[in-house]
């Protein structure tokens, strides 16, 4: 499939893993849709929806920034309200918003449970359901959620397990939608990183600079995006993909590019054995 005229609404792409596939489509000539939360820049962060926008463009695509909070219902529809008057349709969804806590049990707060499940599992159905009239319309539509193959090893749960939760219902959705929406012709498939990602979330939540200097950079989610949503939606649906499998189904193996540190010593992402 070509991205020409194709336009992608993508949550949480100001930075990171969003950001990066919403360079990647705009090359490929989609308009993106950057929905997110941020409109002034966080020193910790970076980034903001229109400084994002502007890299789009930069890159050869049409950008619109719409602030956005997946909390909110009304939020999210007029997002879809706005893409709808400025591109005419949505042609991919990408579920890419999240909130992360690796905390235990008793270490985890109400709010922060609160939190994760109504951006991770609240969020992602609302903004997905918002997007299906539309998708309906597209001639290879397709929705990419960045979310993990379920794994019920009980490792997975024992130390973060209000965390885990909501990844693998993200999952679940996906497997859901594939089935629901394979009569409208509509993919639905997720993805995730067999190693850390260099992200905001791994140098300030997570690891800092040496659980970043032992990961790869978010280009090699964006090329399996790329790859994944190039596909026909009705030969490529119902899939919880790890990115170095989408590439070596290319031909890609040597990974060796993405790397932060060329040469160092990989950390494996939560999820994947």
């Amino acid at each position: 499939m070509s991205f020409a005229n194709k336009t992608a609404l993508i949550t949480g792409a100001t930075r990171g893993i969003g950001k990066a596939i919403a360079l990647k489509l705009a090359r490929e000539g989609a308009n993106i849709v950057i929905a997110a939360k941020s409109v002034e820049e966080n020193p910790k962060l970076g980034g903001t929806i229109f400084s994002a926008a502007a890299e789009i463009e930069a890159a050869g695509g049409k950008a619109l920034a719409i602030q956005c909070d997946i909390r909110f219902e009304d939020q999210i529809q007029q997002v879809v309200d706005q893409t709808v008057e400025r591109f005419g349709g949505i042609d991919i969804l990408v579920n890419n918003a999240s909130a992360i806590s690796l905390t235990t049990t008793e270490q985890t707060e109400a709010k922060r449970f609160d939190l994760m499940h109504s951006i991770n599992v609240r969020g992602t159905f609302l903004v997905t359901k918002a997007c299906i009239p539309q998708l309906k319309k597209s001639s290879n539509a397709h929705i990419l959620t960045l979310s993990p193959p379920v794994n019920m090893n009980p490792k997975w749960f024992e130390k973060h397990v209000a965390y885990t939760l909501t990844k693998f219902n993200m999952s679940m959705m996906t497997i859901g939608w594939a089935a629901e929406f394979k009569k409208d012709g509509i993919a639905a498939n997720a993805l995730w990183p067999r190693t850390t990602i260099d992200t905001a979330a791994v140098r300030n939540l997570l690891g800092g600079a040496i659980l970043a200097n032992m990961s790869r950079t978010p280009e090699i989610l964006a090329d399996a995006a790329y790859y994944i949503l190039r596909q026909p939606a009705a030969e490529c649906t119902g899939n919880l993909f790890v990115d170095e499998q989408v590439l070596a189904k290319e031909g890609i193996t040597d990974l060796e590019k993405y790397a932060v540190v060329p040469g160092a010593k990989l950390y494996t992402d939560l999820f994947v054995d």
